[in-house]
């Protein structure tokens, strides 16, 4: 006797929590980033905290533009920065600022053209001479301010930051990497230990290069550290990296470098098999995530730390004591030249600041952090959960297990704040949630749904041989349970299984219907995921359409996303036969959007919703015309122009097919742009190229184009076609009336 999984709470239950729990190791970006939301709620439910009485912020703001003029300053300006600062008993000036490239010196050009005139001139004037000399070194600001860092009592720290990749660096070469390498020393771990080779090896944040401050600046100190911030993926910067690595050396940031010369403690970074393991400041432990990232545990909102306006320390407006033994943190703050960033708090959160306040918790050795066994807790949590509304929904009526759902979800609210305010630990909030809110609406559903079998026997037997978008569409609307259609937009999608004559032949008739039985099955499932149609099934064909009976307002965008998401289901799916010992099936796809006419067409006694006009004989046109170009998916022009550019396509030809009058522009779609690499991009240029020469009767370019593109693609289908063409035309060029169309006689 067969047995059937049966459907019940307890069953549902399981399977939720499973799915859960799986989806909390992998992650669900929609979920992930809710769950982040969550610590933002969490800082903001939290309120301020009183940051400590170490960090001072010196800012240039409105008032400093106004009173000292705009940015950017003359280092010598900054150079006198650094002496009042100093004079005023700082501890440490840490500067959110670079000084990346060389002051202007057409003065000092000017001076030295003086010079040289007057040795030249024989002038004797010595007191003239000095003074040329004198206004020389006086010009020279950046000089000037290594002068004052070098003088400074207070130890100072410069910032500078990493390029993370590439992109517009063609302009540095090895010399200029060693340079900014040297300069970017006073950042470098003191201290790094290795637990073992593998350790040694694993997967940090990588840095391209360090883009320094000049020379004559960085040797003026030997501290810096960068000021790169990563935002998480929804903008918000959560975390800071604590370590990059750099030509196989470890470097730390501006906040940590600034807080190791403030304790005078060396800085050191221990790295296990798992990843970072912690950073160190002498003895103080700082938490981190396996890439050494660590988490900001926000004070509060903007100038939650004391903002003091330069042109007030320049001026020596101050009281004495508001920056004796700080840590002085310069940056800008004024609207239009400050860093924005997206924090817990604010949309526009100068990035000064949140050095600040990373500052402040290395001090008071207050940190937020995932402690290990939270992972564990987080399972428990959602099993426990589950099971117990399994437990409790079905027995009880619906006053209690609202109360029920309630305490929990609420529950576990509060004991994550309390947990975040009260430790600093980070429970997670949302996996939990899903599971609470998705089991008490499910179970409370599905008793609902036991009262209303009889009407969903009905609904399950229409969709059975009806797509469920038409189902509920002949549901809600029964007056279209008539004969006629009417004129829509519509995209229309054709399939057909390669070769499939010859595979059949070599299966069993059981083997046979297993195999499409599951090939249809998948692909038809994406289809209706998609909120498609199916019209029909021909043999292993599949005949469907998007944008009726139901309206999409973007039809060609997902009629396009759901081809790429049936190739790439097909293409697993070959994987899974290959290791069984089945054929590997191939799909050809074709699609067109236009007018069509869509209704119930048949007879009073047997109608079936379907489709017909020009656009749906494009699209069965375009399903064979792969079989030509080598190709899987050719959209028309007209599907091409609607979707837009989200998805990566390339133009192939134009053609003339039976039954149309005008040619057809047909593009292959190729997939989603981060799925395509460099080299079938590179493909895909020669052959754009080749094709444009070939419409200009270019046949030698065109044909070296094409050969260029099979040397990165051999196998592409498209440019060995049109290599072959343009051979033929290069023996026999056609009329001079060919307007670069080619003509597919045949069906």
């Amino acid at each position: 006797m067969k047995k059937y999984f049966r459907l019940n709470p307890l069953n549902v239950s399981i399977l939720v929590v499973v799915f859960v729990i799986i989806a909390y190791f992998y992650g669900i970006t929609f979920l992930d980033i809710m769950e982040l939301k969550t610590i933002d709620l969490r800082f903001n439910s939290r309120g301020k905290v009183p940051p400590g009485s170490q960090v001072v912020l010196a800012v240039i703001d409105e008032k400093s533009l106004d009173q000292e003029g705009k940015w950017v300053w003359p280092r010598s300006k900054m150079a006198d920065l650094v002496t009042k600062i100093s004079k005023a008993g700082a501890k440490v000036i840490a500067f959110d600022i670079g000084f990346l490239e060389p002051d202007e010196k057409s003065l000092i050009r000017t001076i030295k053209d003086i010079q040289n005139k007057a040795e030249h001139s024989e002038i004797r004037n010595v007191p003239f001479i000095d003074y040329l000399e004198h206004l020389k070194t006086e010009s020279d600001h950046d000089r000037l301010l290594a002068e004052a860092i070098k003088n400074s009592s207070a130890k100072v720290v410069l910032g500078y930051f990493f390029q993370m990749g590439w992109a517009g660096l063609g302009h540095i070469d090895e010399k200029d990497i060693l340079m900014h390498t040297e300069n970017s020393k006073g950042s470098m771990y003191k201290i790094v230990r290795y637990e073992s080779s593998e350790a040694s090896n694993l997967p940090l944040i990588e840095a391209k290069v360090p883009q320094s401050n000049i020379k004559e600046i960085s040797d003026s100190t030997d501290y810096s550290g960068y000021f790169n911030m990563i935002p998480d993926p929804d903008g918000v910067v959560r975390r800071i990296p604590g370590v990059f690595r750099f030509n196989d050396m470890l470097y730390a940031p501006l906040s940590i470098i600034s807080a190791g010369v403030y304790l005078d403690d060396p800085v050191s970074v221990y790295v296990d098999e798992h990843g970072v393991e912690i950073i160190k400041i002498g003895k103080l432990s700082i938490p981190t995530d396996k890439y050494g990232q660590i988490l900001i545990n926000y004070r509060g909102p903007e100038k939650t730390f004391p903002h003091i306006s330069i042109t007030d320390i320049l001026n020596e407006k101050i009281h004495k004591d508001t920056l004796k033994d700080k840590i002085v943190l310069v940056g800008a703050t004024a609207v239009g030249i400050y860093d924005l960033r997206v924090s817990p708090f604010a949309t526009a959160f100068p990035g000064l600041e949140i050095h600040a306040n990373i500052l402040d918790s290395i001090l008071s050795k207050d940190f937020l952090h995932q402690p290990e066994w939270a992972r564990v807790f987080d399972v428990l949590t959602i099993t426990i959960a589950g099971l117990l509304l399994a437990f409790v929904l079905p027995r009880t009526g619906a006053i209690a297990g609202a109360i029920t759902g309630t305490l929990l979800f609420f529950g576990h609210i509060l004991l994550c704040h309390f947990l975040f305010s009260g430790k600093g630990w980070i429970i997670n909030l949302i996996y939990p949630l899903s599971v609470i809110v998705i089991l008490y609406i499910g179970i409370t559903t599905y008793r609902y749904l036991l009262e209303l079998r009889q009407k969903r026997f009905i609904k399950n037997a229409f969709s059975t041989y009806l797509a469920p978008s038409v189902v509920k569409h002949l549901v809600d609307s029964p007056e279209k349970l008539v004969l006629g259609g009417e004129e829509r937009e519509i995209t229309a999608f054709f399939s057909d299984v390669e070769s499939f004559t010859s595979i059949s032949e070599a299966l069993s008739p059981h083997e046979l219907v297993e195999l499409l039985n599951e090939f249809l099955t998948k692909m038809t499932d994406i289809i209706l995921d998609h909120e498609g149609t199916v019209d029909k099934f021909e043999g292993d064909a599949i005949v469907a359409f998007f944008g009726a009976p139901n309206y999409l307002e973007n039809q060609a965008e997902t009629a396009c996303m759901a081809c790429i998401e049936m190739q790439k289901r097909l293409s697993k799916l070959r994987e899974k036969w290959k290791t069984e010992g089945k054929p590997e099936l191939f799909m050809r796809i074709g699609i067109s959007t236009g007018p069509a006419v869509v209704g119930n067409m048949g007879s009073k006694n047997r109608m079936d919703y379907t489709m017909m006009g020009d656009t749906v004989n494009t699209a069965a046109r375009l399903e064979g015309v792969n079989k030509i170009y080598g190709t899987y998916t050719l959209i028309s022009e007209t599907t091409y122009a609607a979707a837009g550019d989200w998805s990566l396509s390339r133009e192939i030809d134009s053609i003339n097919v039976a039954g149309k009058n005008e040619p057809v522009s047909v593009y292959q779609l190729l997939g989603y742009p981060g799925d395509i690499d460099k080299r079938v991009r590179e493909t895909i240029d020669y052959y754009t190229r080749g094709l444009y020469s070939y419409r200009r009767r270019d046949w030698n370019k065109s044909i070296m184009l094409f050969l260029k593109a099979l040397s990165l693609t051999p196998d592409d289908g498209p440019s060995n076609t049109m290599l072959a063409r343009c051979n033929e035309f290069k023996t026999n060029p056609p009329g001079k009336d060919w307007d670069g169309t080619y003509s597919i006689l045949h069906k």
